[in-house]
């Protein structure tokens, strides 16, 4: 495994205490899940660590999810209350993104995550984080789209308004201040 994805020890450490700081602050996300667990886990996988902390330099605040009562695999979602910030601002894909004329913004949502080492939520992820508390009330986030809509030039975003989750579209190239997107890792 190449460096470039692995956190040096002590930084690895402090981000696995920030984690557990937040896993023991949310425990109603994973209810049945001690962290010892958790810990042993990510340990074994240092580029998942590596993954982790893209999530949270990004603005993501990576957390636990529980979304089936094994242990293993563990899922992380970002769990910020808007999309993360530093991944605001992106087309969906590069072919959105080259697409663009004019006024290009620097990055698109799945080259992010592909070099992050994440996933981007599905509508079926979206609706599940949506379960553990209300995301995306004043912002909007690119979820994966599938390809029959994609083919056509589309791209779908979701977000929390109303008491209740929405899932638009857009032409894959456009960009919003307010539109990112949210990410899982599965360990």
């Amino acid at each position: 495994m190449s460096t470039k994805n692995k956190l040096s020890a002590i930084d690895q450490e402090n981000f696995l205490n920030l984690l557990k700081e937040r896993f023991e602050k949310n425990k109603q996300r994973h209810p049945k899940i001690e962290w010892h667990s958790v810990y042993e886990r990510l340990c074994a996988y240092p580029e998942k660590i590596w993954s982790l902390h893209q999530m949270e330099t990004t603005g993501g605040e990576p957390d636990l999810i529980s979304i089936d009562s094994n242990v293993i695999p563990l899922y992380f979602f970002d769990c910020s209350a808007e999309s993360p910030t530093g991944r605001r601002n992106t087309c969906y894909d590069l072919e959105g993104l080259e697409s663009r004329k004019e006024h290009r913004p620097a990055n698109n949502a799945l080259d992010m995550a592909n070099t992050m080492g994440i996933e981007l939520l599905n509508e079926s992820t979206y609706r599940q984080l949506q379960q553990f508390g209300k995301f995306d009330t004043k912002t909007s986030s690119w979820i994966a789209t599938p390809s029959s809509i994609r083919k056509l030039g589309g791209a779908l975003f979701a977000d929390y308004r109303y008491g209740q989750v929405f899932i638009y579209h857009n032409g894959a190239q456009s960009y919003y201040a307010v539109r990112g997107f949210r990410g899982m890792l599965v360990v």
